[in-house]
């Protein structure tokens, strides 16, 4: 028996067609719109001044040295954090973000989370019947 040898089979190339120029659409004039009174604006308010925090009140300070006292004896930020907010519930936000930053040595978005966190434990445990 004899084998018959054949030529490896030629591989289909594909032909690429010539890149044709596309036509391109004329655009029809758009008309002017008519004349429309000038609409009013506002005037742009002044910058926010941010809010001035006074930290040197006695309730403030104390909450803060709080704070700092539970920290240096090793205690979590978390733990600090709730102390001061128990401390100044009755202050604005931002006040006692502030005094987390100080007493807890948290950063700023940090001492907002913080504030989330205390106050929602805090009503928590208010609900709670004792």
């Amino acid at each position: 028996m004899t084998k018959k040898i054949t030529a490896p089979a030629k591989k289909a190339v594909a032909k690429v067609a010539p890149a044709v120029a596309k036509p391109t659409a004329v655009k029809a004039p758009v008309a002017a719109p008519a004349a429309t009174p000038a609409t009013p604006t506002k005037p742009v308010p002044a910058a926010v001044e941010p809010k001035k925090i006074d930290l040197n009140q006695p309730l403030i300070k104390d909450a803060i040295a709080k704070g700092q006292a539970l920290i240096k004896e090793g205690k979590s930020k978390a733990d600090a954090a709730m102390v001061i907010y128990e401390a100044l519930k009755a202050e604005d936000k931002e006040v006692i973000a502030a005094a987390f930053v100080l007493g807890a040595t948290l950063t700023e978005k940090g001492a907002v989370t913080y504030f989330y966190n205390c106050r929602r434990k805090s009503k928590k445990a208010a609900a709670k019947p004792a």
